[in-house]
């Protein structure tokens, strides 16, 4: 059943602006964002005098870049209306080279922007920071010097952030307190992509408009939570930045923490962006933070070796470019946390991550308490504990696992699902996830974005981890293969709690 027509809420244009997007000669820009602007503008969610402006450090004139566009659109943008959109847009593209620390290439963009004056576009301005993050606090400053942050009620200037937001609680909060001090926090986009998908956003309405769900969504009923992000590629062409960064720097403080947050909330008052942020911080301040002793018991690390990758060998860890031959960089990591509230007292969440793992998904498992098992004694087969199962990606959608009778003269107990799968059902085409972000961001909606507090927040969390491994270096690193769940460790961390990993 499509559902498209029906259900599909007609939006608006974005309100008019250029976005300057710093680093667009990178992987990021090719693979994602050309795809999620050339959807929304064939979705007519982009205003007629929207603009961009790239700028790099490689050496392209505006002509030769435009080419460079050309070929990227076409390679990386599937729809072919998106695909349309796309080379039509390439007229309004405009490329600036230079280095980001060079004040020059500021007074550049500035004089460019002056040329654009009179269109109603160059009004309100996005930067987006699609550069590494050691260039956030640089481009930032120069903007500021230029003059370019400011704003009144005629106009905005917005920032928005890639991740990481520092690698450390320190570098969190240094980071906030210099972005800050140019632009108010309400200037600030700091981008989780996770937030994009469908499903993460439909965790507010899942849980909030049905009443089915709510009454149960707490340690009475729930055994345990859940939350994957497996991957089944190694590091790429990012082995410079992964080597010093982790799978725990890399994942956790975002995509992860985002995920929970959302899970383990309370009601927000309404929503708007400032309640739901709020009860997302109130979320992760409920988190128990871990003594020494509890990093050691709950936190496991591990790193690849080589293994093979649906049937074709792939190398270890250490032999990947960019990576130092005896690295301790962990690319697995799990953990078992508690929220110290009414609503989750004692119920233990178990957060893993990984490169090179069996399968490519991101999922949240919510098992729920099983009833009396004594009615179904003589049953071959026990009544298993209910499921609920949330497909981030790359499947969207949510199963509910339940028991059912199977067909026959004896009562036998056997395990069925409720599926649902947003393709199937709203007939929605292939998104990136940055489609809805880029659209708040032009609309100045903050909902899906993290709050200065909300990043220190849980890098405070993750911080006596990190500090127990800083003096505790793994010595059977690599300990697991490419290929499989992860380490041995990861599978003993539910294990003694008489759980299992439930994919």
């Amino acid at each position: 059943m499509n559902q498209e027509d029906s259900t599909q809420p007609t939006r608006k244009p974005a309100e008019p602006c250029i976005l300057v997007i710093f680093g667009i000669a990178g992987d990021l820009t090719k693979r994602l964002l050309y795809p999620a602007i050339c959807n929304l503008g064939s979705s007519s969610l982009l205003a007629e005098e929207f603009r961009i402006i790239g700028i790099a450090m490689e050496p392209y004139t505006t002509k030769s870049f435009r080419q460079k566009m050309t070929k990227e659109v076409k390679e990386f943008v599937k729809d072919t209306a998106a695909k349309k959109f796309g080379l039509a847009l390439l007229k309004h593209v405009d490329y600036l080279s230079g280095d980001f620390s060079d004040p020059k290439v500021y007074v550049a963009l500035k004089k460019l922007l002056k040329k654009f004056e009179d269109h109603k576009a160059s009004k309100n301005i996005l930067f987006y920071f699609a550069s590494p993050p050691e260039f956030m606090s640089t481009i930032a400053i120069g903007l500021s010097k230029a003059g370019l942050l400011k704003e009144d009620e005629n106009c905005f200037r917005r920032i928005i952030a890639e991740k990481p937001f520092g690698h450390d609680l320190e570098s969190a909060k240094k980071l906030n307190q210099q972005l800050l001090s140019m632009v108010n926090e309400n200037q600030i986009f700091r981008i989780d992509h996770f937030l994009g998908k469908e499903t993460v956003q439909n965790l507010l309405a899942f849980r909030f408009s049905n009443g089915l769900f709510e009454p149960i969504w707490n340690r009475q009923y729930i055994d345990h939570v859940q939350i994957t992000v497996a991957e089944t590629l190694g590091v790429e062409l990012r082995g410079a930045y992964y080597d010093h960064a982790g799978a725990l720097r890399d994942m956790v403080p975002n995509h992860i923490f985002q995920m929970l947050s959302l899970i383990a909330m309370e009601p927000p008052v309404s929503f708007s962006a400032q309640y739901i942020g709020d009860e997302k911080v109130k979320a992760l301040h409920a988190v128990q933070v871990l003594t020494p002793e509890q990093v050691l018991e709950r936190a496991v690390r591990g790193q690849y070796d080589s293994g093979k990758i649906n049937h074709i060998a792939v190398p270890g860890y250490r032999s990947e470019k960019n990576i130092a031959s005896e690295s301790s960089t962990e690319t697995y990591f799990a953990l078992k946390l508690f929220l110290d509230n009414w609503r989750w007292l004692d119920v233990p969440f178990y957060i893993r991550t990984g490169k090179r793992m069996k399968v490519h998904t991101t999922e949240i498992i919510v098992q729920f308490k099983s009833g009396p098992s004594s009615l179904f004694s003589g049953c071959q087969q026990k009544a298993k504990p209910n499921l609920l199962r949330i497909y981030i990606q790359p499947d969207e959608g949510i199963t509910l696992d339940l028991n059912a009778k199977i067909p026959g003269p004896s009562l036998q107990i056997g395990p069925v699902d409720m599926k649902f799968k947003y393709s199937d059902y709203f007939g929605i085409k292939p998104q990136t996830g940055y489609e809805t972000i880029l659209y708040d961001c032009m609309n100045g909606d903050h909902l899906l974005f993290s709050s200065a507090e909300m990043i220190e927040t849980g890098w405070a969390l993750l911080q006596p981890i990190l500090d127990v491994w800083s003096v505790l270096t793994p010595h059977e690193f690599p300990n697991y293969a490419a290929g499989s769940w992860g380490p041995k460790e990861g599978d003993m961390l539910l294990e003694k709690d008489g759980r299992q990993w439930l994919l």
